[in-house]
């Protein structure tokens, strides 16, 4: 009986979750409330309150769901026994592109964050939680490049702090006009190309040397 309850809980977690992806994406966040939410789930609000703090919380654990099947390839360019770090970042972007252009969901997930979200007074919450997402993303691969740079795949001289914030922002660019645009390029098929770009950002900027 427990278990039963325990898996009726987390599949009416997945229900309100698909229901808020599909709302979010149609109506953008702040037009969304969760009375919509409940009602395109088939749950009481109360439900989705059992789960979910309040909105913000709702948005940001339909985020968390995309970071998964990435972990590994992140963990691997930032251990310091990885040979190839370089090579481990190389293919994490260029997975993270074609994941981005080939599935439905984590596009409509990606295209909710940059282009249908807004940080009203409501999603203050959210705000904080991107924000501290984007400082820790930004010491992950701070970390990732200094591996490199360890194992001579990048300059000695690299500014690995400033280098760490000109790629995030590079790579947000990218998935910015792509989602904004998708057929101004192929993002797909020019994977590899847009990410050794940004490597060689790193690698050639006079502006990112100590």
């Amino acid at each position: 009986m427990v278990r039963r309850t325990k898996e009726e809980a987390q599949e009416t977690r997945r229900q309100i979750l698909e229901a808020a992806e599909k709302a979010f994406y149609e109506r953008g966040v702040a037009r969304t409330t969760l009375a919509d939410i409940a009602t395109l789930a088939g749950v009481t609000r109360g439900a989705i309150y059992w789960h979910f703090s309040n909105k913000a919380d709702l948005v940001q654990a339909m985020l968390d769901s995309l970071r998964e099947p990435l972990d590994d390839m992140a963990k691997a360019s930032e251990d310091q026994d990885e040979p190839d770090p370089l090579g481990c970042m190389r293919q994490l972007l260029i997975h993270l592109f074609q994941q981005i252009a080939l599935d439905p969901k984590v596009r409509r997930i990606n295209e909710i964050l940059f282009h249908k979200c807004e940080f009203t007074d409501e999603m203050c919450d959210l705000r904080r939680q991107r924000r501290a997402v984007s400082l820790d993303c930004n010491a992950h691969i701070e970390l990732a490049l200094r591996n490199a740079v360890n194992r001579g795949q990048l300059p000695e001289t690299l500014d690995t702090a400033r280098a760490a914030i000109s790629l995030h922002a590079w790579i947000d660019g990218v998935l910015y006009q792509w989602l904004l645009a998708p057929d101004s390029f192929d993002l797909n098929k020019d994977a590899e190309r847009w990410v050794d770009t940004g490597l060689d950002m790193l690698r050639l900027s006079p502006s990112l040397r100590n």
